[in-house]
Order: structure tokens, then sequence, then C-alpha cells
């Protein structure tokens, strides 16, 4: 008899991964011959610094490194991601209990659950938001409660809308800000209610600052530990990802809560093996090497993308406001057009990958998601090309 190859009820519970359904559509056009411009997922099109690649050779090329590393991290590294709060937030941490390196953002997001929902208790988050916060609740047999983030409210949560009986269930809550996918900021007032809420409700806050150092007009992000109280009742991811062009390198770290970053790490010690100490190498680099003019000519590239992007798709018609921060434009739909239908009309008759504000959560329905990680010429042509499609859907809705 053969072997039962069903997948597990949790794994059944969970929608295929956005951007996986994107990508097969994707090279379904380009199997016809079509020059696809991408604007779906937010990955850097720039290159990494020099200066991280340097210490990235340096340490391959040392053999103290080809073994297992600390599950906790190199203490080098920890110390200098201390050292960067402090400098960059003013927030002070000790490098031995409340820095926990981990395997890019996503990863930390995806196993935080497992540490402490139980089946039946609920995790608060944001709809639309990171796909990872919901799926990473289903796996640790948790529910997922959306708390819906409107454009009047100024895509933020309101913790006064979440019913009394939702919040005493409630475990975790994450937080995104500057937010993935609608781009918007928040104030240290924002975090300060957010401790409010959580001390309250007796709820632990994961604050998602992967896009912190993404700003623009002068804007600068603060962080969800620099208010008091927030130490005590949460922890802030955060990456080398989208900050130095590394996505792939998969350098992210965890801070905060030492007793919450505990039990990520007692999670992690069971599932992996740490971070190859050749990468924390190349992280001490990227927080230490004095790349401020790096970063200072990325943003002024990423600004002119905003501004060449929304500048474009106003003068056709949409009413975008320009983010403050981010990698990405939160884009509302004309009329009753639906998200799904905006991405597939923009792939398959203008050869645009857009992404469908639904793959975020119900509350995106009605909005696009476009990205800045494309050259500025490929921008241009995109919003070309988009204008027809444009036109076409404000005809249907008029």
């Amino acid at each position: 008899m053969p072997v039962s190859k069903e997948f597990s009820n949790r794994l059944k519970a969970l929608p295929e991964y956005l951007f996986v359904e994107i990508d097969r559509a994707k090279k379904e056009v380009q199997a016809r011959g079509a020059d696809v411009i991408d604007l779906g997922i937010v990955d850097p099109d720039l290159p990494t610094p020099d200066a991280i690649i340097r210490a990235m050779e340096r340490g391959i090329n040392n053999p103290a490194n080809h073994q297992y590393p600390t599950n906790y991290g190199m203490i080098e590294f920890r110390r200098e991601i201390a050292a960067w709060y402090a400098r960059r937030f003013g927030v002070q941490l000790d490098p031995a209990t409340e820095v926990l390196p981990i395997l890019g953002s996503k990863e930390g997001i995806g196993h935080i659950p497992l540490a402490f929902v139980n089946p039946g208790d609920v995790v608060l988050v944001p709809d639309p938001g990171y796909p990872v916060y919901r799926a990473g609740t289903v796996i640790a047999g948790g529910d997922p409660y959306s708390m819906g983030l409107l454009e009047e409210n100024g895509f933020l949560p309101v913790f006064d809308d979440i019913p009394s009986e939702i919040a005493k269930r409630a475990r975790l809550m994450f937080i995104n800000y500057p937010n993935n996918p609608t781009a918007a900021v928040a104030s240290e007032e924002f975090f300060r209610q957010a401790v409010r809420f959580a001390e309250t409700n007796d709820i632990i806050v994961c604050h998602d600052a992967a896009y912190s150092e993404m700003s623009y007009d002068g804007y600068v992000s603060p962080s969800f530990l620099a208010v008091e109280g927030a130490k005590e009742v949460g922890i802030e991811f955060n990456s080398l990802s989208k900050t130095f062009n590394m996505t792939g390198w998969r350098v992210g770290f965890a801070v905060g809560n030492a007793k919450i970053l505990a039990g990520l790490a007692k999670v992690k010690s069971n599932v992996d093996s740490g971070m190859f100490q050749a990468l924390q190498v190349a992280g001490i680099a990227a927080l230490t090497e004095g790349l401020s003019e790096f970063r200072t000519r990325q943003m002024a590239t990423y600004q002119r993308r905003r501004d060449l992007l929304c500048d474009g798709l106003n003068a056709m018609g949409w009413k975008i406001e320009k983010p403050k921060g981010g990698l990405c434009v939160w884009a509302r739909l004309p009329g009753n057009v639906t998200s799904s239908a905006a991405s597939m009309d923009c792939l398959r008759k203008a050869a645009v990958v857009i992404t469908p504000g639904t793959g975020f959560g119900r509350y995106g329905e009605g909005y696009v998601r476009l990205s800045l990680t494309c050259p500025e010429e490929r921008i241009s042509e995109a919003v070309k090309r988009i204008g027809p499609v444009y036109s076409e859907w404000t005809k249907a809705t008029s």
C-alpha cells in the first residue's frame, strides 16, 4: 500500500505564498515572448556595498568560521548591533541577553509564535500585512485576528476597535512601521499606545522594523523600543536586507526583552544551527564601516524612483500620496476594480507585474502595491504601459 503523502491540516490551512503565485503567472507571460517589468516583489536591484563583500571574503577565508556557529551568535556581532541601536535610536541593549541574530527577519517572525502561542490562542496581525505574520500563527496552531489598517486611520490599527474577548485571548501582536505594504509610518505616540494596550491585556508586541532605514523627505523612523515600557512588553525585528541590499544573505536580528528573545532562541536551537560566522563578520562591517555616503546615495536613488512612479501615475488620474518610508507605493484602484483583476490586467495586457492588495489580507482589496526596486528607465516604461490599462478601468467604472 502506498504511503500517504497528504499534507498536515496546518499546511492545508496556509495559502500558497503570494510571490510564488505571482512568479508562476509572470513566467507564463514571459513564455509568450513578452518583456516583463517586475514591480511586484520588493527585492533591491542595487549591489551590496564592497566593504561588506570584502568582510565576507575575510570571514570565509578564516578556518575558525567553518565550524558550527553558536545559536546565540558571535558576541562581537551582538555588540555591534547593540552599538548601532544606541547610535541610531538611543536604545540601550545588553548584547548578552537582549540581542539575537536571526536568519533574516522573516525567519524570526515565522518562528516567534512557536515560542509563545498555544493552539487556540489569538495573534493580532495587521491586515493588510506581511503574509508571514499570519502563516507563522497558523503553523503554531494559533488563531490570527485581523487588525484592519484603513486609509482613514493612516493605516494604523485602532486598538479600541479590538473586541475585549479577543484581546483577552491574544498572546502576540505584530505591528510593522514603516509598513509593508501600505508604506505608512508611525509616530512614537502610536508606539506608546501599543505599549499601553499590551500592558493592559498581557500581550507580547513584535515590531517588524525591517524598513526602518528606508525614509524620504527628511523623515526619520523611530524605534518601538525607544518609548517607555516597550522593552518590558516586546521585541523588535530588524534586518540588513533592505538597508544594505543584502536580501539573499539572510542576516537579521531581534532585539528587546530578554525573556522573549530566550523563547525565540530556544525554538531556533531546535530547528537551525545558527548563522554562518562569515555572514556575521559581514554584518559587523555593515554596521561599522562608515557607509553613510552609500546610504545617502541609495536613498536618493529610491526617492527619484518614488517621485517618478507617483508623478507618472498621478498624471494619468491616480491619487497617490508619496510615501515617507518603505520601498513600495500603495495605490487605491478606481471604482469597483478588484486588486486581483488589476494585477492580472497589468501583467497580461501591459507585461507589468504589480501585487494585488488582497495578497496581504482582505483589507487590501481595492489596492495594489508597486515596488521601487527597479531602475528608473524601467519604471518610466512601466508607467507608459499601465496608462492604457488604467484608462480601461476608469471607462468601465464611469
